[in-house]
């Protein structure tokens, strides 16, 4: 793929989702970072569901610092490995409570150090919460660069290096956003709506269903 059509899709994409951003819901940094822990291999849905609960009893650093895992473990517990996300969360809170003030640090190699952060969620918090021009490859984002031509690569991080280096700089820093949303409605892993695709005409995949 050019950089000229790589230029018209995030144009399209831009134009069709002006507002890209993500659909967990949270109220501050430390919320999104707890929702980005509990999404692993788990749906956005899902996790607000659960957050929506715990939230209104834990909603910062401190408090859920403070609460039993086994509570913890009650608030998520329809979550998919729920009884090892929750002792991360409370190890995760307890960090940031004690070593950072209660504040999501805008620190790659911190974030990384904290239970059940891995590079896809710092660069989830580093994007969404600090405006960092860096993609967090997800499953949507992985099938459609590797779909559509647009950065092939066999794993997510040599995925996450090429979008990184090929996307137009004007559009890195929504490139994430605009990705997910694109792959989780319209770029399907099963039966994609190529019909109603607006970077039809640019995408390498069209014509090969």
């Amino acid at each position: 793929m050019n950089a000229q059509k790589r230029s018209e899709i995030f144009s399209l994409l831009k134009k069709s989702i002006p507002k890209a951003q993500t659909e967990l819901i949270y109220n501050s940094p430390f919320q999104l970072l707890i929702a980005v822990i509990l999404s692993a291999q788990a749906t956005d849905i899902s996790v607000n569901k659960a957050t929506f609960n715990l939230f209104k009893v834990a909603s910062t650093a401190k408090e859920l610092s403070e609460l039993p895992l086994e509570k913890i473990e009650s608030y998520i517990k329809t979550i998919g490995l729920y009884k090892t996300k929750a002792k991360n969360i409370l190890a995760t809170s307890k960090m940031i409570y004690l070593d950072h003030d209660g504040n999501v640090p805008h620190d790659r190699q911190v974030l990384e150090s904290l239970p059940g952060v891995g590079r896809k969620t710092a660069n989830v918090i580093l994007n969404t919460i600090f405006g960092d021009p860096v993609i967090a490859v997800d499953t949507h984002i992985f099938r459609l660069a590797n779909r559509i031509n647009l950065a092939k690569g066999k794993n997510p991080l040599e995925v996450e290096r090429r979008l990184t280096k090929l996307i137009p700089s004007d559009y890195l820093v929504d490139a994430h956003h605009l990705l997910i949303l694109h792959g989780r409605y319209i770029c399907k892993a099963i039966k994609p709506l190529c019909t109603q695709c607006i970077i039809y005409q640019q995408c390498e995949f069209r014509g090969k269903l």
